[in-house]
Order: structure tokens, then sequence, then C-alpha cells
């Protein structure tokens, strides 16, 4: 039977747009909607901007994308970082072009007004031709309105109110300090030129924190991961020493406040440390690692670490998620459009070797050539493409509702197929959308 809604009454009570166990496809296409997210979400809770170890030096800077607008992510002069909105406050034009690079000025292609890495005009062109109510200090760039660190990891959020940063980020603490102490000396390097940039024609909620594909729509990479001999070393390679995408593996979903969600292969993955460990210790370099871990973490703190492999395979809503070996933004540019940057992960206090075999593992399923990350892409456009025909616009989201278990953490947990995951990032979707 074909369920006739009128969209004009809907697409904007988006109480009754989410429930628990299904979502109104409308979130999906709606340009309407889309319009909303941006204010709602991306202009007023706390974003994913980037590492700080992608502008190390004095006067670095790298174009990043904050919602609709344009931001300059620079470390001034004094070695602080800044983020200030790429738009000059005379006339509003863009005052850098370049995707990343090394100054000690941003100036204005139309005016001639020009800043410093600071974001303070230190050079208004003709200053004599304005009155005596014009003050220098007045018109610098526009900051960010709020912005903090973790351990690297740069956050910002565009409004001036909502909530802490703490609150944000402290339920998932601890699996982003699994990738970060990956590394003996708990310090990562990001190269902002080193990315793998997709883009596809589908929604920017359909990514990710899914245990429910991979044998459907990675089922060809599965059959050949599980032909070699030897896939250690990465994330990636783990993946066929135990299916964990089964109901019977002890993978998890995993959901937290806020909309965050994680494949959890802790217990999965712990029994395979000694195995990582003696593959590691084949090489100079990686008895080197496996020495340098066990003397910064301690014995059991490295086992573990070493068995994990660096990846909490985590989603930070709404727009980070720490995948394998690498870091992945989620940039929507349409309700229809989404762009995704892979940056590669690479660790400090190891050997070049170790980082190369991280790099040749993500390039291998991540790459633009590559066995898997193409798979999805094409995925989610044939799912756009679907959402199109809404006939029956309810999507069904109820997978292993019936076996959720909260956790003494806080969080709640299921099985890995489960759409837990789903849920909590469209639960989350829902507060912000109808917060007040």
């Amino acid at each position: 039977m074909i369920e006739i809604v009128d969209q004009r009454n809907i697409k904007r009570d988006y109480a009754a747009l989410v429930e628990y166990d299904r979502v109104h496809s409308a979130i999906f296409t709606d340009p309407d909607i889309y319009r909303d997210e941006m204010e709602r979400i991306f202009h007023r809770t706390w974003l994913f901007a980037l590492h700080d170890s992608e502008i190390p030096k004095p006067g670095d800077f790298k174009l990043i994308e904050l919602g609709r607008f344009s931001v300059i992510a620079t470390r001034d002069q004094g070695g602080t970082v800044q983020l200030l909105i790429n738009r000059c406050r005379h006339r509003g034009a863009q005052v850098c072009e370049a995707p990343r690079g090394n100054t000690k000025r941003f100036q204005c292609w139309y005016h001639g007004w020009t800043y410093d890495t600071k974001g303070a005009l230190v050079g208004a062109t003709g200053a004599e031709a304005y009155d005596a109510n014009f003050r220098s200090q007045d018109h610098g760039l526009t900051k960010v309105a709020r912005m903090d660190n973790y351990r690297g990891f740069i956050f910002a959020s565009l409004s001036e109110d909502g909530q802490p940063f703490e609150d944000f980020i402290g339920p998932v603490k601890q699996y982003i300090d699994v990738m970060i102490e990956t590394s003996p000396v708990g310090r990562l390097l990001v190269k902002p030129g080193v990315v793998n940039r997709t883009k596809y024609s589908g929604n920017w909620k359909q990514i990710g924190m899914d245990g429910y594909h991979p044998h459907y729509v990675h089922a060809s990479v599965f059959k050949i991961m599980s032909a070699r001999a030897d896939t250690t070393g990465s994330a990636v390679g783990a993946l066929h020493v135990e299916d964990p995408f089964t109901d019977a593996s002890a993978t998890k979903t995993r959901s937290f406040a806020s909309g965050h969600a994680m494949l959890d292969f802790t217990t999965q993955r712990l029994p395979q440390a000694e195995s990582n460990i003696a593959h590691f210790e084949k090489t100079e370099d990686g008895r080197r690692y496996v020495q340098d871990m066990i003397a910064a973490y301690g014995e059991e703190k490295a086992r573990r670490l070493i068995a994990w492999h660096g990846d909490p395979h985590l989603g930070v809503f709404p727009n980070l998620q720490l995948i394998h070996d690498h870091i992945r933004i989620v940039i929507p540019r349409g309700p229809n459009e989404t762009e995704v940057h892979m940056y590669p992960v690479f660790l400090e206090g190891v050997a070049d070797s170790i980082n190369e075999k991280r790099l040749r593992h993500h390039e291998a399923f991540y790459g633009p050539a590559s066995q898997g990350s193409p798979d999805d892409a094409e995925v989610f456009e044939r799912t756009q493409r679907g959402l199109q025909s809404d006939a029956a616009p309810w999507i069904y989201l109820a997978r292993g509702i019936h076996r959720e278990v909260q956790e003494a953490d806080g969080s709640v947990t299921a099985k890995v197929t489960d759409e837990l995951t789903q849920r909590a990032q469209m639960q989350e979707w829902k507060r912000l959308m109808t917060a007040q």
C-alpha cells in the first residue's frame, strides 16, 4: 500500500520525522531540511576542525570548512592556533585562497586590507580617507566563537552558546586515546597535503558506524583478505583473523550521549595481541616499537594497544570519524551531495617502515583505486536515488532494538550487526533540530 504524506506539513515537524525505530526519508532529501541542518547542527554544535600537527610552525595555515563557512586555521607568530572566518571585514571577499601554506599576512585581493596571523587588521589601504571613528581593532577577522583542543584534536563551534566541550567529548575521550596512544610518545602526525577525497551523490547522514553492511557491500574484499597469509600490522588487515561482522562475534555496536557511536572491536581483537607482537618482532623496527610501547605504557596496556591496532572505529557526531588508520571528515554539500576527506594518520616516535605499512594498508582499502571505499560511495548513491521514490517514506532502523544493553558507564551496546549506532545518531539529530 502506498502511503501518501503531505510533505508540506511534515517536513518541518522534526519531532515527528524521527522515531526511535524509524526515520522519515525527507530528512535525507529535502532541501529545506538541509538548510535547517546547517543552522541548527553545523552552526551550533561542536565540529572537528583539524589536527594541530597539520599546522606545526608559526605562520602555517590551512583552509577548512565549518558548516557554510570557509575558515582559516592558522598558527600565529606566538604559536597559538587561530580559527578565523575567511571574510574581509571591509567588503566581504575571502582573504585566503590557497589551501595551505605559510605566511605572515593575509591580504584581501579586492582593496588590499591586510591581516596578521592572529586576525588583526594591520593595514587598511588609504586609511586617511576614514574619519576619526575608524579603529583598526574593530575590524579584525572574525574568530570562530568557541574552540577547544583534546590532545591535538581541535574542535570548534560557531555558536557562543551551547553544550560545553567537556560534556560533548567526555564520553569518548578514552577511545580517541586508543588512536593517539598507538604512538609510543602519544603523538600523531597528520599531513595536510596527504588526503584521499571522495565525493558522492548522497546525504551526509548515511556515512559510517554500520556493522551490518560489510558482508554484502564488501563481499569481494573479504574474500581477497581471507586468502592472504599475512595481513597483520594494520586494523584493516586484522579483519579476516576472526570475522567480526556476525551476531556470533564478540564485536559490539556502542552508543554514547551526543550521538557518538562506534563499532567496538575490543573483545574480538584482544586475543590477537600475541600474534601482533610476534609479527612486529620479525623486524628490528618492529622489535623497537614493541619495546618502546611497553616502556611508555607498561606491558599490559601496551599489549592491549597493539591488539587494538589504533582503530577505535569511532564516530564523533556530526562530522568526525576515527577509522582504521585514518581521520575522516564528513563535509555536507547539499541534501544530495557529500564530500569526505580521509587523512592517513602517522605515528610519531616510530620507524618510517611502520608508518609506511600503515599508509599502504590505508591506500588498499580507502584510496581512490582501492578495494573498499568506492563500494561505500556507490551504495550511498544507490540509496539516495532510492530515497527520492518516497511513496513509502519511512526507513526502518529497528534491527537489534530488543537486545540493547545499558552499560555501567552510561553507554549502550548491542550486536555488531544491530542498528543501534544509526538510532543513536538519529536521536541526536532530532535533539539538535528541535532544540530552542
